[in-house]
């Protein structure tokens, strides 16, 4: 035989030995590889699975959210209008809204248990009559004293004079504006 044929067939064993021993690592890596890839894959999937679990979780949460508020909202208005009916039945209690329950027909005829005033002055309204009761003053306009009468006449002066006075006051304060 030949030496280059020798040659080739001692090259040819040690690569087929090569081969023999590195085959098991290529299939180590290629399986570790392929491994890596399918964690990686199953990763992916789960992690994907959890994101979308987590966004309906969070939506879920958004509208028990804007539901509390609604019921948050709807426990105001109740607590206002309880409040406001629990207002309304003291003005009752107090006498102040007896106008609510009695027909303009039958005004005259409740007249002196009411505690909301009649119409004094028939002008068909009771609001300035309530007014004048308010701020204790009688038709003429004079101011009633605390027992029920009207102020003397030194007083009524007095509160007279005071007016003049501002009034004068204030048309001074205009002129010494208009000069400057």
């Amino acid at each position: 035989m030949s030496t280059g044929l020798i040659v080739v067939i001692v090259v040819a064993a040690i690569i087929l030995l090569a081969l023999l021993v590195m085959l098991p690592r290529m299939r180590a890596s290629a399986k570790r590889q392929q491994a890596e890839r399918e964690l990686h894959r199953r990763r992916e999937t789960v992690a994907d699975e959890h994101r979308t679990a987590a966004r309906e979780r969070e939506e879920r949460a958004e509208v028990a959210e804007q539901k509390a508020r609604m019921a948050q909202q709807a426990a105001e208005k109740e607590r206002a209008e309880a409040g406001m009916m629990e207002e309304r039945a003291k003005m009752h209690e107090q006498g102040r809204a007896d106008h609510e329950l009695v027909d303009e027909s039958e005004r005259d005829r409740f007249a002196d248990v009411m505690s909301t005033p009649a119409d004094r002055d028939g002008d068909g309204h009771t609001e300035d009559d309530r007014a004048r009761d308010m701020t204790q003053r009688d038709e003429n306009g004079a101011r009633m004293e605390s027992e029920g009468g009207p102020q003397s006449p030194e007083y009524e002066q007095g509160r007279e004079d005071e007016r003049r006075f501002e009034r004068s006051r204030l048309t001074d304060d205009v002129r010494e504006s208009e000069r400057q």
